[in-house]
């Protein structure tokens, strides 16, 4: 009897605590209804909480390191970490050196001071297009011109060879020469680069000097001085489509022992040619060709100038 009056008292005490909280809760249900709250709004609050909460955990563990994960200085040798920090260095080299590059061309155009009277009638803006220049057959001998009326990109040509075993050496843009002098060795550096703004303008341009970059500034100098037009169509036998994706007809260039014949081919198959080669099309604005080449082609020098020989002969009337 005594264990069920202490569970009968239990009971009648959670009543009047309950009694008591009761109208506190209604009292902030009021509240959350003269404001214009409705219960199921938050709900939802809570749980864009919830889930904002989860991103946020989910975001700081993948922001530590995973501790199952190999790190390069257990796994790799002293040889392979140098390595792999010159090949960071160099990605973060070409990056950074592709926006000093802009901000030096941006730079030199607006304090341009032209020497010549093309130059001048280009920064007076009397001459807004290239064509006009081009067409008129007008020599071109300041480079700041090719950079106002036209937007163009600039590439190299791997002409040289590193140093390898048995002459397997990789291709490189650097062909390298020493001459004999009573001091030692004195090296040279020479390049070759394209310039071309992917619209039927193109240039090639050789370069030397004592150190690589001085050679590539001078090469990209000469590509533009050098800058000519080359006419495109769609001239397939087996396209009829309006773009000018492709050479206007069969054109045959020559260099030293290489000869190469372009030809025509319709939308869709791409650049059937060499490498190297192929940045020259790019740039001059051809989606699609063939190509026949002989002689030695592995001497890329005479390849890129044939190339250019063949492409100067689309103007020809």
């Amino acid at each position: 009897m005594t264990e069920e009056k202490i569970e009968m008292q239990e009971v009648t005490d959670n009543e009047k605590i309950a009694e008591a909280n009761a109208p506190e809760n209604n009292e902030v249900a009021d509240e959350e209804n003269k404001e214009g709250i409705k219960p199921t709004e938050k709900v939802n609050e809570n749980s864009l909480i919830n889930v904002n909460n989860q991103s946020n955990e989910r975001a700081s563990s993948q922001n530590q390191e995973d501790e199952f994960a190999e790190k390069p200085e257990e796994v790799l040798n002293e040889k392979e970490l140098q390595e792999l920090t010159k090949m960071k260095e160099e990605v973060e080299g070409r990056v950074s050196g592709d926006k000093e590059k802009r901000k030096k061309d941006a730079d030199t155009v607006e304090s341009w001071e032209p020497k010549t009277k093309l130059g001048r009638d280009v920064k007076d803006e009397k001459i807004r297009d290239i064509d006009e220049i081009l067409d008129k057959n007008l020599k071109i001998l300041e480079p700041e011109i090719v950079d106002t009326l036209t937007e163009v990109k600039s590439d190299l040509i791997s002409i040289g060879q590193a140093k390898g075993k048995f002459g397997g050496g990789k291709r490189r843009a650097w062909r390298q020469t020493q001459r004999k002098t009573k001091e030692g060795n004195i090296p040279s550096f020479s390049t070759m680069a394209v310039v071309g703004d992917e619209d039927g303008h193109i240039g090639i341009g050789a370069g030397k000097a004592k150190e690589t970059l001085p050679a590539r500034d001078k090469a990209i100098r000469k590509a533009k001085l050098n800058l000519f037009k080359v006419k495109r169509s769609c001239s397939a036998f087996d396209c009829d489509c309006s773009e000018l994706h492709t050479i206007p007809f069969k054109i045959a260039g020559k260099s030293g022992s290489v000869k190469i014949e372009l030809i025509p081919a319709p939308q869709g198959t791409g650049l059937v040619v060499g490498d190297e080669l192929k940045k020259i099309l790019k740039f001059a604005g051809i989606k699609d060709a063939y190509s026949r080449t002989s002689g030695k082609k592995r001497t890329t020098f005479n390849l890129v100038k044939a190339c250019i020989n063949a492409l100067e002969k689309t103007n020809k009337k």
